[in-house]
């Protein structure tokens, strides 16, 4: 497949099949996002991986931030613990979290040019995990922005920035494809 028929073929993937990609074959998905472009080769992008086991303390720390922000009562009622039970076996059926984050930047220029870099880093694995069969869902979700999240998984919200958190794992299921807007609607020509 040509890199161009991967850019047009990949798609975000919702839902997985229970099998783990093997940790060498994540590893060399990352090396090829690590070829994204990056400023003064800087490298930003750094990689929480969180699979097995592993899932367990994520999912539970996503579902404290849920009720610490309020998208899930707090409340014991019947109806929000199955909704909480709902939720927690939709994440742990997900093979892999890959939380993406960088360090912060004071300049406010610096800081845009590493996030760009790892938002390249991170389309970069996306189209390598094509290659390899692998699916994944680049989410960006309200506990990325909850500074007790972040202590939970061991990062210090004053020094780093969750840029994404990707979902990963063998597709149960691919969407089918969504048109694009022609180009032309979205360039402006300058000439002169």
């Amino acid at each position: 497949m040509s890199v161009l028929d991967t850019i047009r073929n990949r798609r975000s993937i919702h839902t997985f099949k229970e099998n783990e990609v093997d940790i060498a074959t994540l590893k060399e998905i990352f090396t090829y996002g690590s070829y994204a472009p990056t400023h003064y080769m800087k490298e930003p992008w750094r990689i929480k991986l969180y699979q097995g086991k592993g899932r367990i303390a994520f999912v539970e720390s996503i579902l404290k931030s849920y009720q610490r922000i309020g998208l899930i009562s707090n409340n014991r009622e019947a109806k929000t613990l199955k909704m909480i039970e709902s939720m927690r076996k939709f994440l742990l059926d997900i093979p892999h979290h890959a939380v993406i984050y960088l360090e912060k930047e004071e300049d406010p220029v610096r800081y845009e040019e590493e996030y760009s870099a790892v938002c390249a880093f991170i389309q970069n694995s996306q189209l390598a995990a094509w290659e390899k069969g692998v699916g994944m869902l680049w989410t960006i979700t309200p506990y990325m922005h909850d500074e007790d999240f972040y202590k939970d998984i061991g990062l210090d919200p004053e020094v780093v920035k969750i840029a994404a958190v990707l979902q990963i794992g063998y597709p149960e299921r691919i969407p089918k494809a969504k048109g694009r807007t022609p180009i032309e609607e979205r360039m402006e020509i300058i000439l002169d």
